[in-house]
């Protein structure tokens, strides 16, 4: 039988999101339809801002930098991201609050 720690490993959810790179700061910036936007300091430059906004999104929703990680969308501003630990409702949750 599977502990609550292996459960909870197991729980992940994939996040639509909205970049804007180059920005004055960090900061989500709401839901833009289904996608949260989110704005990033960093140039869309050799994958900078794809770390930052992993980096930024495990900080915010207090994941390890491990899980959260890019699904879809390396070198678009659209994105598909991959957290793992939440589910999406309380990824919602957590950037609502």
């Amino acid at each position: 039988m599977p502990s609550a720690k292996d459960h909870s490993s197991a729980i992940s959810c994939v996040l639509a999101i909205k970049v804007v790179a180059g920005s004055s700061r960090d900061e989500v910036a709401g839901w833009h339809g289904d996608a949260l936007k989110v704005k990033i300091r960093a140039p869309a430059l050799d994958g900078r801002a794809n770390e930052a906004l992993c980096a930024y999104l495990a900080d915010a929703l207090g994941l390890p930098s491990r899980a959260v990680t890019l699904a879809r969308g390396e070198k678009s501003r659209q994105k598909l991201v991959r957290l793992a630990g939440l589910t999406a409702d309380e990824v919602r949750a957590k950037i609502s609050a």
